[in-house]
């Protein structure tokens, strides 16, 4: 023991920002639930309505969506991971096969095309529950339309 009392408590305790009275909203599950394309905050309803529409409110829970911001972060995501994806694939095979170009385009178009559109939806769910989770753009109750640090409406 370090000679300080409360040392063992607070490596125990997790640390809470903001109000002491605001439920805990973890990170990891937070995300986890998104990326299953489920409410960030119950887990059990649906996060979209339609392929890339999120729903307004959860069916399960009641919680709020409609003030998600999810709009450049996972398209960037999903060209990152897929960009590294195929194009390692890419160079991989033409280490070890020597095939023409034609064949190349045969192969990974549709493995980008396909992986592409296997992940945004997944990838934007994530996005959605990692705001939740650090009550981003609405998701934690204050008002968006002043600006903190000057106190005014933002312009």
């Amino acid at each position: 023991m370090t000679g300080r009392p409360d040392a063992a408590v607070s490596k125990t305790s997790p640390v809470r920002y903001g109000g002491q009275d605001d439920a805990e909203r973890p990170l990891g599950r937070s995300i986890k639930r998104g990326l299953l394309n489920r409410c960030p905050h119950c887990g059990e309803g649906r996060l979209f309505r339609a392929f890339l529409k999120p729903v307004d409110a959860c069916a399960f829970c009641g919680e709020d969506m409609h003030h998600q911001r999810a709009d450049d972060l996972p398209p960037y995501l999903v060209i990152f991971i897929i960009g590294h994806v195929t194009v390692g694939g890419y160079m991989m095979t033409d280490l070890v096969w020597n095939i023409s170009m034609w064949a190349h385009l045969a192969i990974w178009v549709p493995i980008t095309v396909l992986l592409a559109f296997g992940t945004i939806q997944p990838i934007k769910g994530g996005v959605i529950g990692l705001q939740w989770a650090l009550r981003m753009h609405g998701f934690g109750g204050h008002d968006e339309d002043t600006d903190p640090g000057r106190g005014g409406p933002i312009e």
